[in-house]
């Protein structure tokens, strides 16, 4: 079983929920690349402007672990790495369940915006301040300073 956490979280966000599967599964958790607990220099700006980046760091992950089928729980941001791309383009027959927690109906960054038929995103001013927050000073930004 993948436990994949959200954007902002790391795998930790899992720790209460591991010991109830580790009787009866393979737990892998793994930290995406803008967790705060990673190492910032492993963070390339313009590799991880595509969701497939995020997508080639777990399938390479599963592939490095021998991983044939897996059942995948995704929360927010990797809700949208495992359904958009991964599971319907790639490799469907790697998944044998999905289960998606607080995924969104967009998909790139720029539909998180709201718009006049979604309203639950970002405005694109609050887009473009964390993206040039990012860019600025990444380790700053993951560990919440300004």
């Amino acid at each position: 079983m993948v436990l994949a956490h959200g954007f902002g979280t790391d795998q930790s966000a899992w720790q209460h929920i591991v010991p109830l599967f580790t009787p009866c599964y393979r737990i892998i958790l793994f930290h995406l690349v803008c967790a705060e607990s990673v190492n910032p220099d492993y963070f390339y700006f313009r590799r991880y402007t595509t969701l497939d980046a995020y997508v080639d760091d777990l399938l390479n992950i599963l592939d490095a672990l021998g991983v044939d089928r897996c059942a995948y729980v995704g929360h927010s941001f990797s809700t949208m790495v495992l359904v958009s791309i991964l599971a319907s383009i790639r490799h469907p027959e790697l998944f044998t369940k999905l289960i998606l927690i607080g995924a969104s109906p967009r998909f790139y960054f720029s539909k998180f915006l709201n718009d006049k038929d979604y309203h639950g995103g970002f405005k694109q001013g609050e887009i473009e301040k964390m993206f040039s927050a990012i860019e600025a000073n990444y380790e700053a930004w993951v560990n919440g300073r300004r």
